[in-house]
């Protein structure tokens, strides 16, 4: 069993040699006849928004991974992740503390007839993030110098060391064609209208997505001639699936990796890619039945998150603190608020409140039901009364979103998973004021939070900065609008001849899957 971790040490020692001198791609180069040929994985629900600035993520980010140029991407480094230019560069390096320059490789083509990849793409797409649902990943870029068909610069506000790992290896890094985009109407949803990468997209809604070879690629050849992500919402049909020789490679339940790592099946692999993933139940702090501080923090007092850990997760998650994740700086060692029901109850009664009624909604999946039976039970010994409501996949993301509609009106309780990447700035871009309405479901705005975020941008002080991460995370806890449960982590049954390929918070790349 692998498990890469990511020790505070690693990932500064890794954020440190950013500024270096000009580095060189290292992709291993297969031959046509060494792939594989057909690849068959999971995805747990159709991809709704392929443009980085609108997408929801996940397996939208792995498909843009087959699809789109980025300039650095993620490598592991013994028990650590740090990054490497990609293909698509012969050069980059951050030549100032606010100024990274970049060279493209030459003659990569964009489909549909849309010309090579230039360095006005990079521009475009960059500078388009800075207005889009993911503008935080470019709160520190002012803006893209271009400098020549392939060259430029990417100008910051300000130094911000982990732009390389938060922003350019992740799905807001990537790089779209501004003509096409432009012909599109300016954003996109559910095809790319151009593609430069070693495959291609088309997708099969509610039954599967196929990245077939681009016949206009002249990179390396990934390890697979075609790849069938299927749609399977439930982990333990994917699960049944592999077993019946149906799956190559499927996200692992934690019941299931619990069993398989006393008991390996055979000629069968466990990748786990880390535990950057953060779990809590939030609240609607606007909503009439939640806008009294006592009633949250009674709501906060009355779940037994250890509960949770061992009835929904069979103890292989780490509890949560936070929004920080384990091996990050800034992870929090305890919560200001514990399990007490005693507590809960007195602080109902300080509120006058009796009787009360919510609506818990969660994904549709077998951890998230188990979890929110179990706080059903846990509110239920207080008194207050839950209904557990499933969503699928695409309208479940929908939720808080004013864009989407009025459900964000009707939200009291919700079960939410957010993935990040190897630094704290990442997590808590969410909650700033300016999110409440797109992703600060728990609408509540605090004018300390703000200020700290763009304080902990500039920072280059470490301890400093995990003082104002801490900090941050104390003033979420305090509006009493987040039960923290777990950081669970992001494990992958695979053949046990394919080396499988992910990014730190689990997302897969399967161009650079191999063959054994």
């Amino acid at each position: 069993m692998t498990k890469p971790t990511l020790s505070r040490r690693g990932f500064l020692a890794s954020t440190a040699a950013i500024g270096a001198a000009t580095m060189t791609t290292g992709w291993p180069t297969m031959g046509r006849a060494e792939m594989g040929k057909v690849l068959r994985v999971r995805i747990d629900g159709d991809n709704n928004v392929l443009d980085p600035g609108f997408m929801v993520g996940g397996s939208e980010v792995e498909a843009q991974k087959q699809c789109l140029p980025f300039l650095a991407e993620y490598v592991q480094d013994g028990d650590t992740f740090t990054w490497r230019p990609t293909y698509y560069v012969t050069k980059l390096e951050q030549s100032e503390p606010t100024r990274i320059d970049f060279e493209l490789a030459e003659g990569l083509q964009w489909s549909n007839g849309y010309g090579t990849l230039k360095a006005s793409d990079v521009k475009f797409s960059y500078e388009r993030m800075k207005d889009s649902d993911w503008a935080g990943y470019f709160d520190a870029m002012d803006h893209v110098e271009v400098t020549g068909d392939l060259t430029g610069t990417i100008v910051l506000n300000k130094p911000f060391a982990p732009f390389f790992m938060v922003t350019l290896c992740h799905g807001p890094g990537a790089i779209v064609c501004e003509q096409a985009v432009k012909d599109a109407g300016g954003k996109f949803t559910i095809d790319f209208p151009a593609v430069c990468g070693p495959y291609t997209y088309s997708a099969t809604p509610g039954q599967r997505v196929v990245f077939e070879l681009n016949p206009e690629w002249t990179g390396p050849a990934p390890g697979f001639e075609r790849v069938e992500a299927h749609v399977i919402t439930e982990v333990k049909a994917s699960e049944l699936a592999f077993d019946a020789g149906e799956m190559d490679c499927t996200e692992l339940s934690p019941d299931t990796l619990a069993r398989y790592a006393k008991n390996m099946p055979e000629n069968a692999g466990i990748t786990t890619a880390g535990e950057l993933q953060y779990l809590w139940m939030g609240m609607n702090t606007e909503h009439p039945k939640l806008q009294d501080l006592k009633v949250r923090q009674a709501i906060q007092h009355a779940v037994d998150v250890e509960s949770i850990l061992q009835g929904a997760y069979s103890g292989t998650s780490t509890k949560s603190n936070g929004i920080v994740c384990p091996g990050l700086l800034g992870q929090r060692p305890n919560t200001n608020y514990s399990y007490d029901p005693a507590k809960a109850k007195a602080l109902l009664d300080e509120a006058g409140v009796s009787g009360l009624e919510l609506t818990l909604r969660t994904l549709n999946q077998q951890e998230r039901m188990l979890t929110a039976q179990i706080i059903q039970a846990n509110l239920a010994a207080v008194g207050i009364t839950v209904k557990v409501l499933p969503v699928d996949s695409g309208p479940f993301w929908e939720m808080g979103m004013e864009s989407k509609g009025d459900t964000w009106q009707e939200l009291e309780l919700w079960l939410m998973r957010y993935a990040t990447t190897p630094d704290p700035y990442e997590s808590t871009q969410w909650f700033v004021s300016s999110q409440v309405g797109i992703w600060n479901w728990e609408r509540w705005t605090d004018e300390e939070f703000d200020r700290l975020y763009e304080e902990g941008i500039a920072e280059t002080d470490t301890a400093k900065r995990e003082e104002i991460y801490l900090r941050m995370q104390e003033i979420m806890e305090n509006t009493g609008a987040y039960v923290w449960i777990n950081h669970e982590p992001e494990s992958y049954l695979h053949s046990a001849d394919i080396k499988i390929n992910t990014a730190p918070s689990g997302e897969l790349n399967y161009r650079r899957f191999e063959q054994m």
